[in-house]
Parts: structure tokens; sequence; C-alpha cells
């Protein structure tokens, strides 16, 4: 008889074999703000601990590819552990440099720690030629003072 044996861990965890893109070497990072604790290559990079604005609000990151890229493999994962809040993101994608866009997800979650403090989205897509990738991301849709932050962003 044949077999494999399979993981019983949490359901929605990122694969630990995935080969995403070295985003460093590949985009330019542009942002609305950033907290110096919690920069955008934190998100960006295996082991980082995450991004997060310094301001309260909506904020922006966009990936500006140096050459076009074909991604089928978008991973996101927010973390909020300190306030009960319903956060929504947008995610866009552009072919001729930004000039426009077209919608990938629309999608609000709600917080609620310390039950539930985690949201892993993966999206498997085609996108050829993207050459960029914006991250809108509105904290707290009631408009309370929430700073918005990413876990992990990871494209494949």
């Amino acid at each position: 008889m044949r077999k494999r044996m399979i993981s019983n861990g949490p359901q929605g965890t990122l694969p630990t074999d995935a080969h995403w893109l070295n985003l460093e070497s590949l985009a330019q990072v542009e942002l609305a703000s950033e907290d110096s604790v919690h920069p955008a290559e934190s998100a960006l990079i295996p082991g980082g601990s995450g991004w997060r604005a310094a301001e309260p609000g909506k904020q922006i990151i966009r990936l500006l590819f140096d050459q076009p890229q074909r991604i089928t493999r978008i991973s996101l994962v927010f973390e909020e552990y300190e306030r009960e809040r319903t956060q929504e993101f947008v995610l866009l994608w552009s072919s001729d440099g930004g000039q426009s866009y077209q919608e990938v997800v629309r999608q609000q979650y709600h917080f609620s720690p310390p039950g539930t403090v985690r949201e892993i989205e993966n999206y498997i897509v085609a996108l050829d030629g993207l050459t960029t990738l914006e991250l809108s991301i509105l904290p707290e849709i009631s408009g309370g003072a929430a700073c918005a932050s990413i876990a992990q962003l990871r494209l494949r």
C-alpha cells in the first residue's frame, strides 16, 4: 500500500515550501506612511515582523516592479491583537505602470481579540505583465483611530 503523510496543522496556514518572489530585489515600495519600528520590508521578507502605519486611517502600499512579472499566487496575512475592529482591504494590479488598475479582491474582516486575531488570505491568480500591485487598507471601516498593518505580503 502506498502512503503519504498529511499535516494535521491548522487550516489556512502558509505552505512552508512555497517559492515566493524576492520582492526586495524586484520592486520598489511606495507608502502613505510607516512606523519606523515596523517598516514595509518587514512584511515583504521572510521572518519579518510586519508593516504598520505611523498614523490612523486609510493607507496604501504600492509595489512598483522593475520588470513586468507573471504572478500566480498572492498571500496576505493580517493580525490584530489589541482592539476589536472591522478592516477592509482592496488589492489592485496594473500592467501599464499604474496608469490603470484592475481589482483582484476587496474584502472585509472582523478582528475580535483575543479570539480572532489573524486573517490569512491566499489567492490563485493569473496576472501576466504585472508592473504595479497596490494594497489599500482601511483599518477600521467605522472611522476609528486604528492604524493599518499587515504581517505578511507574499507573491509568486
